[in-house]
């Protein structure tokens, strides 16, 4: 998939956009790095390209049709062409649910039930989850088993573009690892597009094809 950001201006407060005028492309199956400090925007960007900010001037293309509609607004398919992996797995997990449920969310929500077992079996040995953790709760794994579990979710309706939004921030180095292992696995037999989000230059330079440094204010377009 081929994401394009065109003279995106967008933030929660009218008078301060977090990101303006910023540009952007990732070509099909490229894996390109976000790479700025903290507070400088680029996550208001990801949520952006995710379809969860409606930008207040600009244009978002996927394979150049550009976007109408945010969030539920979307379409659906285009909103399952998009998986996304925050930062913070506590915050973007319902604490109610097992992690099997967590993962399988999607497939319900799409009504794809009967995909359920199929799926878990292909992504928990994919994302280095066990069996045993799955009838847990949030409270009940780590950090990292949390994040696991979160990926795996972002993935599991198949995504033509995955976008992690410091992603490994809050891991240790062997679960970032891993994580990315993950990320990789699933990219070389989906030929997803990737956009990491980080503020690690080390980690994105090592991970990613091409890495653009952010500045808060616009990015340049390739």
């Amino acid at each position: 998939m081929r994401l394009e950001l065109r003279s995106v201006t967008a933030g929660y407060d009218s008078a301060a956009p977090a990101v303006r005028d910023a540009s952007l492309a990732l070509d099909p199956g490229e894996a390109v790095g976000l790479l700025g400090p903290s507070g400088c925007g680029k996550s208001t960007l990801a949520r952006v390209a995710a379809l969860l900010h409606r930008p207040e001037a600009g244009t978002v293309l996927f394979d150049g049709t550009p976007v109408t509609g945010w969030r539920h607004r979307a379409p659906r398919a285009l909103r399952t062409a998009v998986g996304v992996v925050f930062q913070q797995p506590r915050l973007s997990a319902d604490p109610r649910l097992t992690l099997a449920d967590l993962i399988a969310e999607p497939l319900r929500a799409t009504g794809r039930r009967d995909g359920i077992p199929d799926r878990l079996g292909d992504l928990v040995p994919l994302v280095g989850l066990t069996p045993d953790l799955l009838p847990r709760r949030p409270h009940e794994v780590s950090d990292g088993q949390l994040q696991r579990a979160c990926l795996a979710r972002a993935l599991v309706l198949g995504p033509r573009l995955l976008i992690c939004d410091e992603m490994t921030a809050m891991l240790d180095a062997s679960t970032t690892a891993a994580l990315v292992g993950a990320v990789e696995s699933y990219r070389a037999t989906s030929g997803a597009t990737l956009l990491a989000v980080g503020h690690d230059p080390v980690l994105l330079h090592r991970w990613c094809d091409r890495v653009v440094p952010w500045t808060g204010v616009t990015a340049p377009a390739r």
